[in-house]
């Protein structure tokens, strides 16, 4: 698994470049994700497509999903956003509350975190005990394993910025009268327990990368490069699966 240091944060777009392949990319996407609810070609009901996004605050998660989403039907796509667990919640197992919102055949949804903040902000922050987070990794790889056998196709996403351009995004949302409130007193603690997270984020990827649940990690320093490649990279992944399902997709072109 690629280390974020060995990430190319550099990777840019120009603004024109970033907008040509972002609508070509958006395009492919909603021709892909109508043949998956059945509306195109043969017209059979495809397997279900989940995307997991993670990554620091304010490495773009949002905007990702906004240029993901944008050229879908809202019908046809489910966006939700996990925060830390209620009280109810914390006394069942922790993945019951991602359960209700994992798609069926024939459905989309993005998930705005996800139950990797067992092993990443709960490990960090000692919400929870080192036993349920070190058991975690296995549990989460078999929840995965169980998703991926019943047809579904996972998407892994990690967001990654450099402290630097971190820094320079908290000061402009600070600065910003109507951006404000995406900026909190976690986030700046959060930011200076960075070397407890990538050491978090090392186990994260060497424990739960597997074949049909592989995390991508997106440089995204520049914000077209980041948001293409995440359009990019989810139309390559439902595109090799459709193909090895026997999916003719010239035919539903």
């Amino acid at each position: 698994m690629t280390r974020l240091s060995e990430v190319d944060l550099s990777a840019k777009l120009s603004k024109k470049e970033g907008l040509d392949r972002l609508e070509a990319a958006q395009q492919r996407l909603l021709h892909l994700r109508l043949l998956l609810g059945g509306q195109l070609g043969e017209q059979r009901i495809g397997p279900p497509l989940c995307i997991v996004f993670e990554g620091w605050d304010a490495s773009g998660k949002g905007g990702a999903i906004k240029r993901l989403a944008a050229p879908l039907d809202p019908r046809h796509v489910r966006v939700s956003q996990f925060a830390a667990p209620t009280y109810d919640e914390k006394r069942h197992h922790f993945l019951q509350r991602f359960w209700n919102v994992l798609p069926g055949w024939g459905g989309m949804t993005i998930l705005d975190r996800s139950w990797y903040g067992r092993v990443l902000v709960e490990r960090v922050e000692g919400f929870a005990t080192e036993e349920q987070w070190t058991r975690a990794y296995q549990e989460i790889v078999e929840f995965e394993r169980a998703l991926a056998a019943e047809g579904t196709i996972l998407v892994k996403f990690w967001m990654h910025v450099s402290p630097e351009e971190q820094l320079r995004r908290f000061q402009d949302r600070a600065a910003d009268p109507l951006r404000q409130w995406k900026l909190t007193d976690e986030d700046w603690r959060n930011r200076e327990k960075r070397p407890a997270y990538e050491a978090a984020l090392g186990d994260m990827f060497a424990k739960t990368d597997q074949k049909r649940a592989h995390w991508k990690i997106i440089a995204g320093d520049n914000k077209s490069y980041a948001r293409v490649a995440v359009l990019e990279h989810v139309s390559h992944t439902i595109e090799k699966h459709l193909t090895s399902r026997g999916y003719n997709l010239k035919d539903a072109d």
